[in-house]
């Protein structure tokens, strides 16, 4: 009969590792704001200037014939403030 070798795991802490970021949520800007935050708040989520989103808001809300005033709305009593 053969036995087999224990095997010993060793836990090593390496001083340089970083703690993993916490994660991203989606809030008002407090900041870059002109009405609610809630494009500046985007805009920080996705990585992009709040001016580009505020223009694409403007375009959806020109092309949607008013839904995303709507969504601005519900998104500006939705989302916390950041």
């Amino acid at each position: 009969m053969t036995s087999s070798p224990e095997q010993t795991t060793y836990q090593t802490t390496d001083p340089t590792a970083q703690a993993p970021e916490p994660a991203k949520r989606l809030t008002r800007s407090s900041d870059d704001k002109y009405l609610g935050g809630v494009c500046g708040g985007v805009a920080e989520y996705v990585g992009v200037d709040a001016n580009v989103v505020r223009l694409l808001t403007v375009l959806g809300t020109v092309l949607g014939f008013g839904v995303l005033v709507f969504v601005y709305v519900a998104a500006w009593l939705i989302l916390p403030e950041a």
